[in-house]
């Protein structure tokens, strides 16, 4: 399924490339650290062991609702809420911790400056995505966020489905770029292009290293 850069012009784009969705954490954003700290410390409130690496790999690609539950007893759920609230502050002791992906900013500047569209597609709530883009200060070019606020969470193709509406597109036209089994089964699920980001154990319709090789092939198959 992957394509090289030597793909001709068209090849995955014949009717045109509308826009391009991104996942957010580990495309946009390296969390993983972040995420790391974010659950661990809430783990040591309520008296548990930090996470193992399978349940760090789970966490990542899940929303945090979902990797709580996975993690915690089902005995300690009535104190989730309080656990959340007072073992972290996030504003002060994660978002320092987060990292913005090398290249990703030059990267949406170019596709703005061609007049492509933009979205995000993450299993991050509406405040944590939101948290992200005030971190960084980013442009406002996404439109629409599609969060696990006002859609079913990924590997669900709803976020597709609900990007495609707004921008009257064909999901054949858009690119997904994701680094996640999630986001592989969301784009493909609604019909839409999947580029692997930065995963090498990952298929897709492409698989790139960074936002230049990105970059390259969409010269090379968009011909943009």
């Amino acid at each position: 399924m992957n394509c090289s850069r030597k793909c001709s012009s068209g090849w995955l784009f014949p009717d045109g490339l509308s826009g391009v969705v991104f996942d957010c954490d580990g495309v946009m954003i390296e969390s993983r650290e972040a995420n790391r700290q974010y659950y661990n410390r809430i783990l040591a409130f309520l008296g548990l062991p930090e996470m193992t690496p399978e349940q760090e790999k789970y966490a990542f690609m899940a929303t945090a609702r979902e990797a709580l539950l996975a993690m915690v007893p089902e005995a300690l759920y009535p104190r989730l809420k309080r656990a959340a609230r007072e073992a972290v502050d996030y504003q002060t002791d994660i978002a320092p911790l987060l990292r913005l992906n090398p290249g990703f900013e030059n990267f949406i500047r170019w596709l703005h400056q061609r007049d492509l569209r933009m979205a995000v597609a993450t299993n991050r709530t509406d405040r944590g995505l939101q948290t992200v883009l005030d971190f960084f200060a980013l442009p406002d070019y996404f439109k629409p966020k599609v969060t696990v606020s006002n859609a079913a969470p990924k590997p669900s193709p709803e976020c597709v489905h609900i990007v495609c509406e707004a921008w009257g597109a064909a999901p054949h036209t858009v690119l997904f770029v994701g680094d996640s089994r999630n986001d592989r089964e969301a784009a493909l699920g609604a019909g839409a292009v999947f580029a692997a980001f930065n995963n090498s154990g990952l298929d897709g319709h492409v698989r790139v290293a960074d936002f230049d090789d990105l970059r390259q092939v969409l010269e090379d198959v968009a011909a943009i």
